[in-house]
């Protein structure tokens, strides 16, 4: 991994760059102190519910109070719109 001070990034972004597509990580200083990495780009892959899921079950964890059920957003009945609320 190279480090380079934050002035000499700044003229040197185009060859930096080249080396971060060929994979090399590159972190850029101010004063001696780390401010960001130069990394590859990943393409965002989203979220993989099944993983996580197949997570918690290898770990023993199963689904309680605080998940979503899975008719969460399913049409309310037209019985339940038209009752009066029971607040008070």
């Amino acid at each position: 991994m190279t480090t380079i001070a934050l002035e000499k990034a700044a003229t040197a972004l185009v060859e930096l760059a080249a080396r971060v597509e060929g994979g090399e990580t590159i972190v850029v200083t101010r004063n001696g102190r780390p401010v960001l990495d130069l990394v590859p780009h990943r393409r965002g892959r989203g979220l993989d519910v099944e993983a996580g899921e197949a997570f918690l079950r290898a770990r023993g964890i199963t689904r309680g109070p605080g998940f979503i059920a899975d008719d969460f957003d399913d049409p309310l009945s037209e019985d339940f719109l038209i009752q009066p609320s029971s607040g008070s």
